[in-house]
């Protein structure tokens, strides 16, 4: 299963509709969390995930609003016996506000740290890449690998069945059949996390190509001003990131408690984002990881 869980799209400020950041991917067997807020803990019950899922804790810095919430998190944790490793991941300059806030945890989970201090794979799949905000921040990409699909018409004319399907993805090779004979390419699916954050090549990279685009929309276009002053994106940036990306969806998420209707947010990220689809997410929505594209 792949899908992605909004727990909270607040900004700095929640309201009544809108929690603190927190947002949790499912891949496969992995279950990545990413800036838990204040609620986090909370806003995983009412939306259905469960303590046990995390394997991976991804955070943007050490902003309240984007870490407040890791200590309840753990705690739950802890109260679940939750028996896997749980690797949590944050730029360095934040260590000694991860390690106050693991403090008063209840203790009880194998938890690995894993500071980074600049850009590359910090796990299997996981980059990072730092962006433009007022203090240390790094953006989160999470992709696998090209690979290709079989396709059953091609191998039961080449006589290939049972555990020789394996012997041939294996080696490559079977019986002067080669694997590209009866597969297609199949390009590994992409996602990125682009959280508070000026317009940077960094939110570049990170957007390049990928299937889902999680961008924050802090502000209308009509307060750009304000968003260069605190260093983050107006809806029409994303929108534009995404497009410059040729990204397969956008979820804008981060809203100032100002808007009380983010329609206008997601009909500027519309405007400049050349047809790509936009969501606009809400507390709770639970959005299906697009569809895989076939390579031509």
């Amino acid at each position: 299963m792949r899908e992605f869980v909004v727990l909270g799209t607040a900004s700095q400020v929640p309201t009544r509709t809108r929690n603190h950041n927190g947002y949790v991917l499912h891949w496969d067997g992995e279950g990545l969390l990413f800036d838990p807020g204040e609620g986090t803990q909370r806003q995983m019950i009412q939306a259905g995930v469960s303590a046990s899922q995390i394997t991976r804790i991804c955070i943007t810095h050490v902003h309240g609003d984007h870490c407040l919430g890791l200590p309840g998190v753990l705690s739950r944790m802890a109260l679940d016996r939750v028996p896997h490793p749980v690797h949590l991941h944050y730029p360095a300059s934040g260590e000694d506000m991860i390690r106050a806030l693991v403090a008063v945890a209840s203790p009880g989970v194998d938890l690995r740290l894993h500071p980074h201090g600049g850009a590359g794979a910090v796990a299997p799949g996981l980059e990072v890449r730092p962006l433009l905000h007022r203090i240390e921040t790094y953006g989160y990409r999470f992709a696998e690998p090209d690979g290709r699909s079989l396709l059953p018409e091609r191998l039961a004319a080449a006589g290939i069945t049972g555990p020789e399907i394996s012997l041939l993805q294996q080696d490559g090779s079977l019986r002067g059949v080669r694997l590209e004979d009866v597969s297609v390419p199949r390009p590994g699916q992409s996602f990125a996390f682009v959280m508070d954050t000026a317009p940077c090549a960094g939110a570049e990279e990170l957007a390049d190509g990928v299937d889902l685009l999680v961008a924050e929309s802090t502000f209308s276009d009509d307060d750009g001003g304000l968003a260069t002053q605190y260093r983050h994106l107006t809806a029409g940036q994303s929108g534009a990131l995404a497009a410059t990306a040729q990204a397969g969806m956008l979820i804008l998420t981060h809203f100032s408690a100002r808007y009380t209707d983010v329609g206008l947010l997601a009909e500027q990220a519309r405007a400049r984002s050349g047809g790509i689809a936009v969501i606009a997410a809400n507390d709770l929505d639970r959005i299906p990881f697009p569809k895989r594209q076939r390579w031509s």
